[in-house]
């Protein structure tokens, strides 16, 4: 194996780019803006920039090189064809040749959730184990499914798309993905947001929340470790969806650790046990020992899995 390898992580606003020994020690990172502009048409071509600016700086040559490791968020089918990404703009993207033909190095595509949970089982909070359950929660909700040590991306890429399940059929107001009742509508930390605003028109209960300008998951969680009592309600009615979800995927899966990461993560220790209680409540005898863990790599978890998934 070679010495060095990158990982880039493409989000809607920014490429994260990570500079990597093929043993998993980040040597250097940095972004640069997505530019969407015209379906995306020089988001590669800026990745292909930086790389071969990167590789210039530090004298090194495209033969030490093993390769590079891309996330996208969108499904990204087994040979590295995006199908649609929103964020992105882009249609039907083949990452892998076209990125190849411009850095002239092997490239390796996966979707940007799936290698999130790659990075965590190499390098993060599933480190040493092969079967694991990484979600995401952050502006939506993200999902990465690793069986045996391998990602589940479905027969066209979709796999691990948790934040879509169903959890409520009496919902009216439309999810982004055109679906009604999906998890990200009450677990991503916009939807935390939303289950509030509709337990506060509903109620006249006293609690701090009502005297903030812009509420935030954050503010929720909070007030809640303050001992806000609507805000305790919010965050067990939220994790208790959570958790029941969570424990069909283990019926499905059975994962050793389930990773949580995600801006939503940042509330800690009263996130994990509020989810794994009602894990638990709903969870298969087979499944209880399934243990929680906060993500270990934060935003940097996507650009580790980029390179897990480069090298196998």
């Amino acid at each position: 194996m070679k010495k060095y390898a990158f990982g880039v992580d493409i989000g809607g606003t920014t490429c994260k780019i990570g500079f990597f020994e093929t043993d998993g020690h980040l040597l250097d990172k940095w972004e640069i803006r997505t530019n969407t502009a015209e379906s995306g048409a020089s988001i590669l071509s800026d990745v292909a920039r930086a790389i071969d600016n990167k590789l210039a700086q530090e004298g090194i040559s495209k033969e030490e090189v093993e390769g590079v490791g891309v996330g996208v968020p969108g499904p990204v089918t087994s040979d590295g064809v995006v199908n649609r990404s929103v964020n992105l703009g882009w249609g039907i993207v083949d990452v892998e040749a076209d990125l190849g033909a411009l850095t002239g190095l092997p490239v390796k595509a996966g979707n940007d959730a799936n290698v999130a949970a790659l990075g965590e089982m190499w390098q993060g909070g599933a480190s040493g184990c092969r079967d694991v359950v990484m979600v995401t929660l952050g502006t939506g909700v993200g999902g990465g499914i690793i069986v045996d040590g391998k990602v589940v991306a479905g027969y066209n890429g979709a796999g691990g798309e948790i934040g879509h399940i169903t959890v409520s059929h009496d919902e009216i107001e439309p999810c982004n993905c055109g679906q009604y009742g999906c998890l990200e509508q009450y677990t991503s930390a916009t939807g935390i947001v939303r289950v509030a605003k509709r337990k506060l028109a509903k109620t006249s209960e006293e609690t701090t929340l009502r005297a903030l300008p812009e509420l935030t998951a954050k503010d929720i969680f909070d007030a809640a470790k303050a001992g806000d009592e609507v805000a305790i309600g919010l965050v067990d009615e939220v994790c208790g969806i959570l958790g029941s979800a969570l424990s069909n995927i283990a019926c499905v899966t059975n994962p050793e650790v389930i990773v949580i990461g995600g801006g939503v993560s940042r509330a800690g220790d009263i996130l994990i046990e509020a989810i794994q209680k009602h894990f638990m409540e709903t969870a298969f005898h087979a499944t209880r020992d399934t243990r929680f863990a906060l993500a270990g790599l934060g935003n940097d978890a996507g650009m580790y899995g980029c390179v897990k998934l480069l090298l196998g």
